[in-house]
């Protein structure tokens, strides 16, 4: 987050027009014509380039400004500041036309770094076959004294992982041989520092001392990027470059036929594997390129891997320890990926790696290209790492859910092997409740990532208590953060409470015997046996002084996306057996959500799309749940605060209880629906004013009437009750009474459709045809075509009741 300070810069930035911009532009030209590149011209090249680098679209700047640019990136002499502001305008505007910087007349390495940086950001793929075979002549030519390849690696490593055809086998082999001499033979002694030149300083050079380990000591084995010292050697800092460009230069090229050749007969030696590759180490200079490379690369490793296990004298040292360590881990699963012969030196010594980085939470970033590596290679060694997944998915979102960065990659790690997970690793599908604990902290930051990869957590066995869990989120972000607040409490106020004394406050409920339960249900690390516990309602409600906390607001924005994705990753499985299982949980979680309106709101919405689909993939589900769904339809109450999804229900009843869908169907079974519904109608269309009755939409009342209609269509013995009920409705709507409280228009739509329920069951046989239509009715084109039976039937009923001027609508 920046400051008000900060955001109000950008602000001006961003919002700056093409007018003022080019007077700014034309300013600067001005002082770049005359060569004055003292202080003022740098702030305004600052300026600038915060204008051109804060829109999302590309400024357009004058052709004569870009010339005066890169004709001032190119003058000898120039301050190095003004160079790279130049260098990074000229980045954010490419590619660009106007852009026509070349490196043919360049042999300042650090001007020919810049000026590569733009062309790359050109995206000139002609220029890249040249740029490489530039960089690898200067890099096998000796420099003229003050020059560095220093400057030219960051170059390289960019061009190699956009161009990988811009080296051809010769070149690549030097960069081999170059990185393993600075991978593995840069001095082991300081560099000498540059002298003060004050009055007392000393004629005398200061012979170099040695390179220090971070924990003090002296170092005894060759230099890497964690050996310490005051001042640095040449070697030294290429030594530094060539480990943070390897990673991408073994995936780029690293691999070729005659590497992998013997993977599989290197793989069958099993007793002879550490004698083999022993004898390798000692004759690696006889090794080709890549696989010298490879051999140095993973003893660089190793070494880095036991410097990150020394005790850090100072934090930063101690930070870049824990950078080192996941990097070398990464880079010896690429060696061992390219040479399987490296798998068991690797294994062997990663186990005793893992079992120090389990200890400590600091290094838990660390756990993650581990597990990579078991999993990219415990099968071919044999090794069961059933015990690495197990500490990373239980123990690792439980306690670090709160670190955004671990977050994002430990989502992407899952996301990237999750297939693998779901076939082999048992504890991957049990432990979504610590999975979800990453997504309801940093909802707004992966959400887009978990959308990728929730479906591979989603099951027959996992689909109900993810379902619970998405619809508990927002409680679940509550209870996080709560847990957070009572670690960092007094010990005081983390004392267990009197279980009889009712707590005031969800943080005093977090203390308390009973709700301290609840509390761990909800914090759960794995699936719980039972779909959900007893008595969770209570924690929903004592968590309701956390609404307004904005993780919890942005959870809650949240869970209707998710619930989306969930029920449509469910209809690729599901079946009868599931389908009944979820439609009680919609039924019965309808009334148990975090309780704020608008997410009871969007929540409620989202559910009666999904009841639809789901009784649309099962219509059996309405006799085989009739049970519930009379009793969840006879209620009252039910009515509020969930019309919506209570209209929804009384629509897939009327839509699915007929023979049609299900053989099993009986007449007994409409008359119940029709009796509770109709009771239902009637309580809530009564003028009596009522406590216990709800005011309803003129949508639940056509609702309610077109689905008794539709019943009795079914059940003809019903239709005399249903045209009795609609004529008086129809008395009903037209009082003076029902229109103070629905209003004119809305008194009219309930009018015009009992009127026309009326006329439909006049006639039994059309009513049927119409209300209950069988598939192939259902189809378009009967909908489409006037001339088919449909409309035709319509037109029929309307003609025959004109004469009846009784039943036309006002």
């Amino acid at each position: 987050m920046f400051t008000a300070g900060a955001e109000n810069y950008l602000r001006q930035a961003r919002e700056i027009q093409d007018e003022e911009l080019q007077k700014f532009c034309a300013r600067i030209t001005t002082f770049l014509q005359q060569q004055d590149l003292g202080s003022e011209t740098v702030d305004n090249l600052q300026r600038l380039y915060l204008i051109a680098s804060t829109t999302k679209y590309g400024r357009k700047l004058e052709r004569k400004f870009l010339e005066h640019l890169q004709s001032t990136l190119c003058l000898p002499k120039v301050p190095l500041q003004v160079q790279v502001l130049c260098t990074a305008i000229l980045r954010e505007v490419s590619p660009c036309d106007l852009v026509t910087l070349s490196f043919d007349q360049i042999h300042d390495t650090k001007l020919l770094s810049l000026v590569s940086s733009v062309l790359l950001a050109q995206d000139c793929n002609n220029k890249a076959l040249t740029l490489g075979n530039r960089i690898a002549k200067m890099m096998e030519s000796r420099l003229p004294e003050g020059q560095s390849l220093r400057h030219l690696l960051p170059v390289l490593s960019k061009l190699t992982s956009v161009f990988q055809t811009s080296l051809n086998d010769d070149q690549t082999n030097l960069i081999n041989k170059k990185l393993v001499d600075w991978l593995r033979y840069a001095s082991i002694h300081q560099g000498i520092g540059q002298p003060s030149g004050g009055f007392f300083s000393s004629p005398r050079t200061k012979l170099p001392g040695p390179i220090n380990e971070v924990d003090g000591a002296v170092a005894t084995d060759f230099f890497t990027v964690l050996s310490i010292g005051h001042h640095y050697t040449e070697d030294q800092w290429l030594n530094m470059q060539a480990f943070s460009m390897l990673r991408k230069w073994l995936l780029g090229y690293g691999t070729d036929s005659t590497s992998t050749q013997s993977s599989d007969d290197k793989s069958e030696v099993d007793g002879s594997v550490m004698s083999m590759v022993s004898a390798t180490s000692t004759c690696s200079r006889l090794l080709p390129p890549k696989e010298r490379l490879r051999e140095k690369a993973f003893e660089y490793c190793q070494r880095l891997i036991e410097q990150s296990n020394r005790k850090a004298v100072k934090k930063p040292d101690a930070d870049l320890q824990r950078a080192c360590l996941i990097e070398a881990v990464s880079i010896m699963d690429i060696v061992c990926r390219q040479d399987s012969s490296y798998v068991y030196r690797a294994l062997s010594f990663l186990k005793t790696v893992h079992g120090r980085v389990c200890q400590d939470l600091t290094l838990a970033q660390a756990l993650l290209p581990m597990a990579q590596f078991f999993l990219n290679h415990s099968e071919m060694a044999a090794v069961d790492a059933e015990a690495v997944y197990r500490h990373l998915f239980t123990r690792i979102p439980s306690e670090l859910f709160h670190q955004p960065l671990l977050a994002f990659q430990f989502i992407h790690f899952c996301k990237n092997n999750a297939r693998f997970f779901t076939q082999n690793v048992g504890v991957f599908r049990r432990s979504f409740p610590n999975l979800l604990k990453f997504l309801a902290w940093n909802s707004p930051g992966l959400v887009s990532d978990f959308v990728e990869f929730l479906p591979s957590l989603i099951g027959p066995d996992t689909a109900i208590e993810i379902l619970h869990l998405l619809l508990d989120l927002p409680c679940l972000t509550a209870a996080l953060n709560i847990q957070l607040r009572s670690q960092s409490a007094p010990a005081s106020e983390r004392v267990l409470m009197d279980s009889a004394v009712h707590p005031a406050s969800s943080m005093e409920a977090f203390r308390h015997p009973y709700y301290r339960n609840l509390f761990q249900y909800l914090l759960r690390s794995e699936a719980w046996p039972s779909d959900t516990l007893d008595g969770f309602h209570l924690l929903r409600q004592m968590l309701v002084d956390m609404t307004s906390c904005p993780r919890v607001v942005q959870c809650m924005e949240m869970v209707p996306v998710l619930l989306q994705l969930f029920f449509k990753v469910v209809a690729e499985f599901a079946d009868g057996v599931l389908i009944n299982r979820l439609v009680l949980v919609l039924l019965d979680r309808s009334s148990l959500l975090y309780r704020v309106p608008k997410f009871q709101t969007d929540v409620h919405r989202m559910m009666s799309s999904q009841l639809l689909g789901l009784c649309k993939l099962h219509p059996s589900v309405i006799v085989e749940q009739s049970k519930e769904l009379l009793e969840f339809s006879g209620t009252v109450t039910n009515i509020q605060n969930k019309e919506t999804f209570f209209i929804h229900v009384v629509w897939v009843i009327g839509e699915y209880l007929s023979v049609s869908y299900d053989k099993r169907c009986t007449v007994d079974q409409i008359n119940k629906f029709f009796e509770v519904l109709e009771a239902l109608l009637f309580e809530i269309t009564q003028l009596r004013p009522s406590a216990g009755v709800p005011k309803c939409s003129p949508r639940l009342i056509t609702v309610l009437m077109t689905t008794l209609t539709k019943l009795a269509s079914r059940s003809q013995d019903l239709i005399p009750r249903v045209l009795l009920y609609l004529s008086k409705m129809r008395s009903c709507v037209q009082s003076s009474a029902m229109i103070s409280v629905y209003g004119e228009e809305d008194s009219e739509a309930i009018l015009i459709r009992a009127a026309e329920l009326m006329n439909l069951l006049k006639m039994p046989n059309v009513a049927q045809f119409v209300l209950t239509p069988s598939a192939e009715v259902n189809n378009m084109r009967y909908h489409r075509d006037v001339s088919t039976s449909l409309p035709l039937a319509m037109r029929a009923v309307t003609q025959l009741l004109q004469k009846d001027l009784g039943f036309a609508p006002g």
